[in-house]
């Protein structure tokens, strides 16, 4: 493996406010190898999303920076795609139109008509989605049409798939029967996916190692877990499997120690908020 594939080196990043400047991320260094299926969890607000982004290209880092096989990352490109929680179809679109729009983009010059439309039939295939590829997003359930977009971002052939909560707005059982399928993928290809989830089990099940965000503002890495568990994974085995068990445990507790220390901290500010109103009233009478 490549251990310089990509990284992520003193990383930052601040939105300008009305009240100056607002520090999301600090300091977040990371190397990801080629191949490898990392996770990002943490608490709403810690900035995984922002993480995500800088590695697209939509966010330029403000201190640090992102080098993709030692090139800098300041923009998006074909070699790092990106699949939404909201899948972004064109309504008006067939799945396979929605597909065939990235590959012209990408491949344009380089793929002739038959050469494109055995690729995109591929792609859908992938996700198991031949038997529908001519209808319109309208006419295909949720778990589909993430189908779909996950095609469309395999079809680039990028050297990165970035994943922002795919499968969060997804009932338990089309969630189950979609981490299967990229589970799969993920062997046939081997390429580098970066996912955010907020679900523990998805994040042990999927990943090679869990990147655990500490709480904004100014979050970073707080821990980094390698998920030591043979492929390919069976979800059922995997109930009683001690190893599995363990990683579970260990993110759990560590978005637990964390919150903890977050309730606490505004606990003890509201307390210092309140001795303060009531010296100041007591003064006053």
């Amino acid at each position: 493996m490549n251990d310089k594939h990509l990284v992520l080196t003193q990383a930052g990043m601040e939105f300008p406010t009305p009240k100056g400047p607002f520090c999301a991320l600090k300091n977040v260094d990371l190397k990801i190898s080629k191949g490898e299926f990392v996770s990002i969890i943490g608490h709403s607000g810690c900035g995984k999303s922002t993480v995500l982004n800088m590695v697209a290209g939509l966010h330029c880092a403000t201190s640090g920076g992102v080098l993709l096989n030692g090139r800098e990352v300041n923009e998006p490109g074909p070699e790092r795609a990106v699949v939404f929680q909201n899948h972004s179809l064109l309504p008006w679109m067939s799945c396979y139109q929605n597909v065939e729009l990235a590959v012209k983009q990408v491949f344009k010059g380089k793929k002739n008509r038959a050469e494109m439309k055995e690729w995109i039939q591929h792609n859908l295939a992938l996700v198991q989605m031949t038997d529908a590829m001519y209808k319109r997003p309208d006419e295909i359930s949720g778990g589909m049409k993430q189908r779909v977009g996950i095609a469309r971002a395999l079809a680039m052939e990028p050297q990165v798939l970035l994943m922002d909560e795919p499968f969060g707005a997804l009932d338990a059982l089309t969630r189950a029967h979609l981490q299967d399928s990229v589970m799969e993928i993920h062997a046939n290809l081997k390429n580098t996916v970066i996912m955010i989830t907020h679900d523990v089990d998805e994040a042990v099940l999927l990943s090679d190692r869990i990147v655990m965000m500490t709480n904004g503002p100014a979050a970073t890495i707080g821990e980094i877990l390698d998920v030591d568990l043979a492929r390919p994974r069976d979800r059922i085995k995997m109930a009683d499997n001690p190893k599995y068990n363990h990683c579970r445990h260990e993110v759990m507790r560590f978005l637990y120690e964390k919150q903890r220390k977050v309730e606490d901290l505004l606990s003890a500010k509201k307390n210092r908020v309140v001795e303060s109103t009531t010296k100041k009233e007591e003064k006053l009478a």
